[in-house]
């Protein structure tokens, strides 16, 4: 069979089977078949393609039909310009997510010229004399987020923590794979806790080593529970609430960990906890930039109260409200 014949009828077999996207998901499998990018496809057209790759390729394509997502078939998604792994232990990072990225970059400029230029704006933001940022990604999944940070800012300091153990291991594999082993720190525990003046009753939390190790880093305790140590808290935390999961597609309800997509019986609970927590974490005049569901645009800002200012929702490329800041109050 032709290259352009099995193109053909992949996109056939996934629109019987009302697969969205279509027309990405067959070139995508194809090209995880073919091991080849898609200007192959679309110049080579007559290569005939032999029968162990004709009968992989449909074997993928049932695979979809199923509506298992295409980047867990293949084991790979873009962000950021990135290639990261991911596997069904890990939200599938999303472009709107970029929205997160473009928002610490943008305010860490203004932060860091700041903190250069001005004495009082480094008593205030507690600032290293090479004028590092510290951040921390919280709920970090995949290590999308903390890994595009790391790729833009390598002079900044940057944790990532997860509740979960196997997503924390998918982040160290990505930070492994992008070359950025010693840029960001992974820490297991839940939200910002084990970095709280005062600790939350339970295990102590463990750093997961970029080189593969596990458990607790002898410095750790030096970083944990201080308080007001961050210039930015980052997060694109589960926001589905109960009484919304039915309407989630059909490919995040039936394959995507639930944990990382709706944490509690309503959508804006994982912010109650969450904003507080920021709040402790951060330095005077620290940013807290978090995504949120379609309809929190309001909701969430108003969660942020007197302890911060400058609060601003910024929409994606589509005009829903996907990003909140807030700024702690010097």
């Amino acid at each position: 069979m032709h290259l352009r014949a099995a193109l053909r009828l992949g996109l056939k077999t996934l629109n019987e089977n009302q697969v969205p996207s279509s027309q990405l998901a067959a070139e995508l499998l194809l090209m995880h078949t073919l091991d080849c990018d898609r200007s192959y496809l679309h110049t080579h057209p007559e290569v005939e393609l032999s029968n162990h790759d004709v009968e992989r390729y449909f074997k993928l394509l049932v695979e979809r039909s199923t509506g298992k997502p295409t980047q867990y078939i293949t084991g790979h998604q873009e962000f950021w310009g990135l290639d990261f792994l991911v596997t069904p232990d890990v939200l599938i990072p999303r472009p709107e997510t970029e929205h997160v990225v473009e928002a610490v970059l943008e305010l860490s400029r203004g932060t860091s010229a700041a903190v250069a230029s001005s004495p009082d704006a480094r008593e205030l933001l507690g600032a290293h004399r090479d004028t590092t940022l510290r951040i921390i990604d919280v709920g970090t999944g995949s290590g999308s987020i903390a890994l595009a940070l790391a790729s833009e800012l390598p002079r900044a300091t940057i944790f990532a923590t997860d509740i979960s153990r196997p997503a924390l291991e998918v982040a160290r594999r990505n930070a492994e794979r992008l070359d950025m082993e010693g840029k960001v720190r992974l820490v297991q525990t839940d939200l910002l806790d084990c970095f709280l003046p005062e600790p939350r009753p339970g295990p102590a939390p463990a750093e997961i080593s970029t080189l593969g190790e596990s458990g607790e880093s002898e410095d750790q305790p030096k970083v944990a529970r201080s308080g007001s140590i961050f210039d930015f808290v980052v997060s694109n935390p589960p926001y589905v609430g109960e009484d919304q999961i039915n309407c989630v597609q059909r490919e995040v309800r039936e394959f995507e960990p639930r944990l990382a997509w709706s944490g509690s019986s309503e959508g804006e609970a994982i912010y109650r906890r969450l904003i507080p927590q920021a709040a402790a974490a951060l330095r005077p005049g620290g940013y807290l930039v978090v995504e949120i569901g379609y309809s929190m645009g309001e909701s969430v800002p108003l969660l942020l109260g007197r302890e911060w200012s400058d609060v601003t929702v910024r929409p994606d490329l589509a005009g829903i409200p996907r990003v909140v800041i807030g700024r702690k109050r010097l």
